[in-house]
């Protein structure tokens, strides 16, 4: 089931990762003042604790709330202009799933996503997503999103972002990666020999990374470092999906 996880990111997730990420994202969304207010999210107080099956599915869900949380005003001008909301059948307590689940649907264009047949369906999640994946729904979304870019002369949803945030992505997207090695599971000369078999070649220094390579953190030696391009590929390795080897 990690393994399976693994692979979805570009195509949807478990109803249980909207579920979770839509708890995350009515604790941490942005509260606007109550004469702006458009969209409203109900009450913080009725949201319970989000609970995870393992650290994929905690990650991916803290990835899915901060990423609709950097586009909250995005997101809202896209379902107010749209005529998506407000809806009578979606309580505001659902707001926040509505705006998570519509981040990811624009995120991979608006394509169905995949059928998960091991999981177990979250009426509300289904409900959102039929929702909207009505065909005058998905076509008053997509016409919305090229609105939006025509009128902030945006190429993409990123492009729109403020300067400072941008800039931020940039450094972050070029950061190593650190993956710490879980000793209750593996021992470090276990990891190596399983990296050289995957065809990774051990370097010196954080200087020296380069494609399918690794170094060992000059401070933790229980910490390893890869390149930042690497992430979608390592989170795929059993090393990642047996948790032995755990992305900081």
């Amino acid at each position: 089931e990690k393994r399976t996880m693994a692979l979805i990111v570009k195509n949807g997730y478990h109803d249980a990762v909207y579920i979770n990420a839509a708890k995350i994202f009515q604790g941490i969304h942005t509260e606007k003042p109550k004469d702006r207010i458009l969209v409203r999210y109900g009450d913080d107080s009725l949201s319970p604790t989000p609970t995870f099956k393992h650290e994929y599915s905690q990650r991916v869900s803290y990835e899915l709330a901060f990423s609709a949380l950097k586009y909250q005003d995005f997101l809202e001008e896209i379902l107010l202009d749209s005529g998506v909301y407000p809806c009578h059948s979606i309580p505001d307590e659902l707001t926040s799933l509505l705006v998570v689940m519509l981040y990811d649907l624009q995120h991979r264009k608006f394509q169905a996503r995949d059928i998960f047949y091991k999981e177990e369906p979250v009426a509300e999640v289904q409900k959102i997503e039929h929702y909207l994946g009505r065909y005058i729904f998905k076509t008053k979304l997509a016409a919305a999103l090229a609105r939006y870019r025509i009128k902030h002369g945006a190429l993409s949803i990123e492009s729109s972002l403020p300067e400072t945030v941008q800039k931020q992505e940039q450094r972050a997207s070029a950061l190593p990666l650190c993956a710490w090695i879980n000793a209750f599971k593996i021992s470090l000369e276990d990891v190596f020999r399983e990296l050289k078999k995957k065809g990774f070649t051990r370097v010196e220094s954080v200087s020296d990374l380069d494609h399918y390579t690794y170094c060992v953190d000059e401070h933790c030696h229980d910490v390893l470092v890869f390149p930042s391009s690497l992430k979608e590929e390592l989170l795929n390795l059993d090393l990642f999906a047996d948790c032995k080897l755990l992305l900081q």
